[in-house]
């Protein structure tokens, strides 16, 4: 099948995942790295206390700085992201937020892709606004155009590919040759990919953002977030962590740290599943478009294909006008797919879009818009399920006669 999934992964990956970040001779034989819960961290000596305090921890050893357990996955992540150092958060969006405190100052300028997570973008507009740091929003799809709205004081460029809902594929290493031309921080929104499918700093990447609650975790059971930098970025980036205080908690960190156990083979699903499903919609009397970078019809196939390793479970689709009491029977007939926030767990959810913000305006008609997660259960078992939906919503009458969810949606 031609857009069948081929393993890209880098050799070794699987090794790779089954050993970083643990050492069972540090922690008395165990397996995982045991759970450390803990504030005060006694020392021995006078000379003990005062050694601990470094450039990298001048508050000497305290739980908020971190336990051998959050060494560990964060140790984990830079290795497999290919940075200098990570460090964990709390939630994926505390990861996203941080990561621009740290980097920006009142009579900055930031440049963010206009397809960027929903609520990253409403606190650049919320905080960052109000910090008197200005923020504007470049076309995903137009470096050139991006190039055009840089400053002086332009100091970051943040990113996400593919973009949020609407699965924009973007040129990250022409993005980041314009920035760093300007002095500017490449920040990019990684999680669809995980660092198993896409190396961030290999394409110019200064800080490489996941929401870990997602694919790292991996089964819909924690929350958390991490930031990986190169050496020139982690500086403040470490200290936009510790001057807010941010901390993650143990056993969130516990349970990603086992997630990455498996992410490899959990990732191969995904991808495949997502693949396979995203064809059969494609094909489906229902559907109007397809979102999804891996298909060989998509706008931004050729730029994931050179850019990309995999591809995830994570895809959109958009649906032929319908009304109100069709799209309602859709959902009502699903019996596998959830209604969900959050995606990257083993299980399969549809989530109905509302509302798209953007600045451009390329036109997706059609609709109502899906946001689709193929989860890990049996492929045969997803399209089934999809269609047998897609199928009762069609055949099902209109009992008012509106149309409510006929639109012309724009989005950039």
């Amino acid at each position: 099948m031609q857009n069948q999934p081929v393993d890209y992964s880098l050799p070794g990956t699987c090794t790779k995942l089954a050993h970083i970040g643990r050492s069972s001779a540090d922690h008395s034989g165990m397996v995982n790295v045991p759970v450390y819960r803990g504030s005060t961290i006694l020392s021995g000596t006078l000379e003990e206390w005062e050694s601990r305090k470094t450039a990298g921890n001048p508050m000497a050893s305290y739980g908020r700085f971190g336990t051998p357990l959050t060494r560990s996955l964060e140790d984990a992540i830079s290795e497999l992201e290919g940075g200098y150092r990570s460090i964990v958060f709390p939630s994926g969006l505390s990861a996203c937020t941080h990561t621009l405190l740290g980097l920006l100052k009142a009579g900055d300028h930031v440049l963010m892709s206009d397809s960027v997570y929903g609520p990253t973008r409403i606190f650049a507009e919320r905080v960052l606004s109000r910090l008197q740091i200005a923020v504007e929003y470049f076309d995903p799809l137009d470096a050139a155009g991006m190039a055009e709205r840089v400053k002086e004081n332009t100091r970051v460029v943040y990113v996400e590919s593919p973009g949020s809902l609407t699965f924009e594929v973007q040129d990250i290493p022409q993005i980041a040759q314009i920035a760093h031309s300007a002095g500017a921080f490449v920040v990019m929104d990684n999680t669809w990919a995980t660092p198993l499918y896409f190396r961030p700093f290999e394409h110019g990447v200064d800080i490489s953002v996941h929401a870990a609650t997602k694919y790292i975790v991996g089964h819909s059971d924690a929350l958390l977030g991490v930031a990986t930098a190169n050496e020139r970025a982690w500086p403040a980036l470490q200290a936009s962590a510790f001057d807010f205080g941010e901390t993650a908690g143990p056993d969130d960190i516990f349970l990603a740290l086992r997630g990455l156990r498996t992410l490899a083979v959990r990732m191969q699903r995904h991808w495949e599943n997502g693949v396979l499903l995203a064809e059969r919609l494609r094909r489906h009397e229902a559907v109007e478009k397809v979102l999804h970078p891996a298909l060989a019809s998509d706008p931004g196939h050729a730029l994931w294909k050179r850019d990309f390793h995999g591809a995830s479970g994570l895809f959109g689709i958009i649906l032929k006008p319908m009304s109100r009491h069709q799209l309602s029977t859709l959902f009502k007939s699903f019996k596998l797919f959830g209604i969900g926030l959050s995606w990257g767990g083993f299980e399969s959810l549809a989530l109905p879009v509302d509302s798209v913000t953007r600045n451009f305006g390329r036109r997706l008609p059609g609709g109502p818009m899906l946001r689709i997660h193929a989860g890990l259960e049996s492929t045969d078992d997803l399209i089934a399920d999809m269609v047998q939906a897609l199928d009762a919503a069609s055949r099902c009458a209109n009992e008012d006669g509106e149309v409510a969810c006929n639109i012309l949606r724009e989005v950039g």
